[in-house]
């Protein structure tokens, strides 16, 4: 008798170790469990640790809860001001309900993914080409705000959406080079003329002060004749300005002692 007590005790305990082997999961830190009984959802989601489930009643279904990295594959559009650029850009989204994300979408990758696509060619559509190369912050925000109104509905939480780059074709390239070379060239002019023009006024302010005073014309040509002789030339040609052969010759006609007029 004590034998077939212990007999069915050990099998007693073997069939419970069988049974908490099978009903025995275990949900990681950065998952929760959706537990579905006999098809039907059960109320409360399993937080990470170790969770038992009915064998062959219930189902549970893990949902990663980490931010996921979404390419969106490059889309090709037309511009608002009818210029055909291909946009790719990345997606960064999390479940926030995992419930809702098990039931109300059949797969919430798939779905925002697509959703992703779609926003992205709208926002080609509405934007204009300078919009998309050197606006691209108040884009990835209404882009943001199109994948984001639907998926909140499928447990999803969008948490950023960014631009990756914008493919223009060639011979738009060309003409936006040219347009750049333009651009900087008028520039250069607009400066050089600034330039001639400043210089200009204040030649203007120094001849009228060298006509005031003509001894000046000789002080400004014995400097230029230094600054020439210190490069060491052996030959020296300078203009000789006509005032001061004026200014000479009225020297010449002044009394001594007097300054020429």
């Amino acid at each position: 008798m004590l034998q077939e007590l212990v007999t069915l005790a050990v099998a007693a305990g073997a069939a419970g170790a069988v049974y908490a082997a099978a009903a025995a999961r275990v949900v990681k830190q950065y998952e929760r469990g959706v537990v579905f009984r006999l098809g039907r959802l059960r109320g409360t989601v399993r937080p990470p640790g170790l969770a038992m489930i009915v064998p062959g009643v219930d189902r549970l279904r893990r949902v990663n809860m980490q931010i996921v990295t979404l390419p969106i594959p490059a889309q090709e559009g037309i511009t608002r001001d009818n210029v055909t650029v291909r946009v790719d850009a990345v997606v960064y989204f999390k479940v926030v309900d995992p419930a809702a994300a098990v039931v109300n979408v059949e797969d919430y990758r798939f779905a925002v993914s697509q959703m992703a696509q779609t926003s992205l060619r709208s926002i080609i559509g509405k934007s204009d080409l300078d919009d998309l190369l050197s606006n691209r912050e108040k884009l990835n925000q209404g882009l943001e705000l199109m994948i984001d109104s639907p998926a909140i509905g499928w447990g999803v939480q969008i948490d950023r959406v960014e631009i990756k780059d914008v493919s223009l074709p060639e011979s738009m390239k060309r003409s936006m080079a040219r347009q750049a070379e333009a651009d900087r060239e008028r520039r250069a002019r607009i400066i050089n003329a600034d330039a001639e023009l400043q210089a200009s006024k204040k030649l203007a302010e120094a001849a009228q002060q060298m006509s005031e005073t003509p001894s000046a014309l000789q002080l400004r040509l014995l400097q230029t004749i230094v600054a020439v002789a210190a490069e060491k030339n052996s030959t020296l040609v300078l203009p000789f300005p006509v005032e001061l052969l004026r200014f000479l010759e009225r020297a010449q006609q002044t009394p001594p002692g007097q300054l020429p007029g």
